[in-house]
Formats: structure tokens, C-alpha cells, sequence
């Protein structure tokens, strides 16, 4: 049995959502169908390329080594349709972007909105997760991250700077003269052991014994602790710019500048719809941090 291109499209999709019925929605099939396709194709190449369990599916070692080929078909495929059709016309297809839960919730969330509206054939995906996203494994299209990856042919832009400080309500912050008060006051941070990038680990750097009595990979939940008076912990200044609830602790003591990195696949750099969808993700982050600086 030959083997069909379409066949790799679908096998691309099911190896990025790990489900089939995901993968079906967004292929705009029923899942079914892409259970048969993945079955042809596997027969085609005398290969089993999932692992199927309760789980999910998940890649094979055979599965992994399509993976890199597949990837390189599609975005070919991409490139000649938009050589042939030009790229004027809306976008179209999907786009995944991965990032952190802050950037994800406070900025990159209007960046989606406004691209989705001037797009209505574009599925968009964001995915806030505390993790690092493997472009190479096609976990997501464009990444965002607060540190700049190292290997892999990626293309890194730096996109903006913004600032986090110590923030508490006014009762507790009245209480905080000094770096030592800290000590005598409930902190909120991350858990230790799940920090997935060490410039997210803030208060080893306040003080080497300060140890957060209240921690969560979520960001919103210790904002959430903030608000409720539970203890005092390192905010982004763009998250916390409306509230009147939290004011700065030790402003001038305590103060950390972090950088948005965006990331992209160097197969992606001439896809349409992923360079595009890069603009405008990097034209909102900027704007929006330039009009969240909070004094």
C-alpha cells in the first residue's frame, strides 16, 4: 500500500495532540476516521508509530523518527501553496503558541483575541502551562519563555524586559521595613522542585533562607494568596497594575528584570501564518508592557 501525504498530516496532528478526539476536532474529521488513517499509514510503512493507551497516543521510536520528515513535507507544502496563492488573503489553518501562565493570562490572551478576529479561519491555540516547550518535538508552533534556549535550530528574539517586585496588601506591607521583617512574615512562591526555569526562582536571591510557606506552579494562585492578605510574594508589575489590593514591598530593596524570549522553529521562519502570527504576538507584548509599567 502506497503511502498518502494526507495520511501525514493526519499523523502530525495526532502526535501534537496526543489524543485522537483532539486531533479529529481540529482536523475537522471524526475520530474514527483519523483512527482508520493512522492505521493505513502505519500499514503502509510496516510501522507501529503509537503507543495507544487510556492516555492517549504517544510517539514510538518509529513514530519520533517520522516525525522530523513529516514536519518538513508539511511545511514545504505550506510554502508552495503560499508561493502559488500569495500571502494577502486571512490566515487559515492552526497556530499553537506555548508560554507561561502570566504572559499567557495577562498579555498574550488579547494578542490571540485580535488575531482570531481579523482571522476567522485560524485556529489558535494557547497553551499556559509553568513548562518548557519543545519546538523540535512540535509540542507548539511559537514559544514564549523567560530564558533563551541554548541547541536545537531555533530562531530567538528577544522580544521586551518587565519587572517584578515583592507585593503584599497594605496591612502587611505597613508591617516591612526592612529585609529582616520578611522573615517574620508568611511568604508565597513556587514549589522548589517543580521551578521548570531558574530565573523564576526569586526569593533564594532576596535571601538564601527565605523559604515560602505557601507555594503553587500557578502564578495566580499566589497572586490569589496576595489579595487575600496570606502572605507576601514576587509578582509581575504588568499583572498587578489595576490592582488597588497589593501594593510594593521594599521597592527599592527588591526589584528583578526578566526578559520575553519568542521562539520559533527555523522550519516555521517562511510559514505565513506562524510569521505573521510572531508580528503580531511580538507587537502586543511590547505594547502591552510599555502600558503596564507601573510606578
Amino acid at each position: 500500500m502506497a503511502m498518502r501525504w494526507d495520511d501525514l498530516r493526519v499523523f502530525l496532528e495526532v502526535a501534537r495532540q496526543g489524543q485522537l478526539l483532539s486531533a479529529a476536532r481540529a482536523l475537522g474529521m471524526d475520530a474514527a476516521t483519523v483512527g482508520r488513517r493512522i492505521a493505513a499509514l502505519e500499514q503502509a510503512l510496516d510501522a507501529k508509530l503509537f503507543d495507544r493507551s487510556p492516555k492517549g497516543y504517544a510517539l514510538t521510536e518509529a513514530g519520533r523518527r517520522l516525525l522530523d520528515p513529516a514536519s518538513h513535507m508539511q511545511t514545504a507544502a505550506l510554502r508552495a501553496g503560499q508561493s502559488v496563492g500569495g500571502s494577502d488573503e486571512q490566515l487559515s489553518g492552526t497556530v499553537r503558541i506555548g508560554a507561561p501562565e502570566g504572559v499567557a493570562t495577562y498579555i498574550l490572551a488579547q494578542a490571540c483575541a485580535r488575531l482570531a478576529e481579523s482571522n476567522p479561519d485560524l485556529r489558535i491555540e494557547l497553551v499556559a502551562l509553568p513548562r518548557v516547550f519543545s519546538l523540535s518535538q512540535r509540542e507548539a508552533d511559537l514559544a514564549v519563555s523567560v530564558s533563551p534556549p541554548n541547541a536545537g535550530r531555533l530562531r530567538v528574539q528577544r522580544v521586551a524586559d518587565y519587572g517584578l517586585h515583592l507585593y503584599a496588601t497594605p496591612e502587611i506591607a505597613a508591617r516591612i521595613r526592612t529585609l529582616d521583617d520578611l522573615r517574620h512574615e508568611r511568604m508565597v512562591g513556587y514549589i522548589s522542585d517543580m521551578i521548570f526555569d531558574k530565573e523564576l526562582d526569586y526569593l533564594p536571591l532576596i535571601a538564601p533562607d527565605l523559604v515560602p510557606q505557601l507555594t503553587s506552579t500557578s502564578i495566580a494562585v499566589q497572586q490569589r494568596w496576595a489579595l487575600a492578605g496570606a502572605g507576601v510574594g514576587v509578582l509581575h508589575d504588568f499583572a498587578v497594575r489595576d490592582e488597588a489590593r497589593l501594593v510594593r514591598v521594599l521597592p527599592e530593596q527588591v526589584s528583578f528584570t526578566r526578559s520575553f524570549y519568542l521562539i520559533r522553529h527555523e522550519d516555521n521562519l517562511r510559514v505565513h501564518r506562524i510569521s505573521r502570527a510572531a508580528d503580531i504576538l511580538t507587537e502586543t507584548i511590547r505594547r502591552e508592557l510599555r502600558g503596564r509599567d507601573r510606578l
